[in-house]
């Protein structure tokens, strides 16, 4: 019988030859496509909750006709030969599917147990932050984004592809990224821990619409407003909105200002994408909005390496397939001395 895993499994499995199991997996899409020599198949895009696989079947496959008719958002039990290649990545053979029922399919839309344990773990240390904010102001918009949208934020990816690129990937990031954030401000006490902790949970909001996941699935639609405005343009006019609603008549003796304390937050979304040829329409020009570029970087590029190392191919000793936004071929990192 084929052992059940789940997709990044697979990939972690399949690094050195042909490995049986199965897989319950969620149809994203099933695209009509063609090859470089004019031959049509189709594309099954299939997710869980972590990653995601692609089937390409050729019009003579046995299940070419069971596989064109599956609808998005079915789930299935995948069931065949799994291996990571070089150059295409994961792939199958022999394989064959079967819808899940009842109770299966339940406990898989539900997401792996320690995945769920985790992003509730991360969005306490959020909510935690905010609470603990000592600027009024910041406070207060931080609350009032958790409480508007925080069930939309919990299922919203922080990327389509690259890092953390699954369900609540959003609040792993953003997270992680309070975390380095108190170090660098413990380093660096100068620093406006308030602005730039709330800038870390607003950098991405606008996500909410570019990367949100659908309710009950792990299929990410693509938006309207996302594809016209993309995720900064959609943060900022969401801080914006959000502060229209503070109670700002309360705190006209506040140092600093309320109005420089919105334009300060509005440069680190703004800016965290550090360079105009990256997507920012302006380059960091505060120590908080450098300080929130680099945490940023610093927190995607190690999640694309640790998912390099968890499925990318062996191509040499202690060597792996190349992440391709890194441009690089991990290398086994170095274990810490035990004394």
């Amino acid at each position: 019988m084929a052992e059940t895993t789940d997709i990044a499994g697979l990939r972690a499995a399949g690094r050195d030859g042909w490995v049986k199991a199965a897989v319950p997996v969620l149809v994203d899409a099933v695209l009509e496509k063609s090859s470089r020599d004019g031959r049509s198949y189709l594309e099954v895009q299939l997710c869980d909750a972590r990653d995601r696989l692609v089937l390409r079947v050729w019009p003579d496959a046995a299940l070419f006709d069971a596989a064109a008719s599956l609808a998005s958002g079915a789930c299935l039990q995948l069931e065949g030969e799994f291996h990571v290649h070089p150059t295409f990545g994961l792939e199958a053979r022999g394989w064959k599917f079967r819808a899940l029922e009842g109770g299966e399919k339940e406990e898989f839309l539900a997401g792996p147990a320690d995945l769920r344990a985790r992003q509730q773990e991360d969005y306490a240390l959020i909510e935690a932050a905010v609470a603990g904010l000592k600027d009024p102001r910041l406070q207060a918009l931080g609350a009032a984004f958790l409480e508007k949208w925080g069930t939309r934020f919990r299922r919203t990816a922080a990327a389509r592809f690259f890092h953390h690129a699954r369900r609540g990937g959003l609040v792993e990031h953003v997270a992680q990224m309070m975390r380095y954030a108190g170090a660098v401000c413990s380093a660096n006490p100068k620093l406006n821990r308030d602005l730039l902790v709330s800038g870390v949970l607003f950098h991405d909001c606008g996500k909410l619409w570019e990367n949100s996941v659908e309710e009950g699935g792990f299929n990410m639609p693509f938006d309207e407003r996302g594809e016209l405005l993309g995720h900064i343009n959609i943060g900022i006019e969401l801080v914006n909105s959000l502060w229209k609603t503070l109670p700002l008549e309360g705190w006209e003796d506040l140092t600093p200002k309320s109005e420089d304390v919105r334009l300060h937050l509005l440069h680190l979304v703004a800016s965290h994408h550090g360079e105009l040829q990256f997507g920012s329409p302006i380059p960091p020009k505060t120590p908080e909005a450098i300080a929130l570029h680099y945490i940023d970087n610093l927190d995607a590029k190690l999640e694309m390496l640790a998912r390099g190392y968890e499925g990318g191919a062996s191509v040499g000793e202690r060597i792996y397939d190349k992440v391709k936004p890194l441009n690089v071929r991990p290398v086994e990192p170095l274990p810490a001395h035990e004394a």
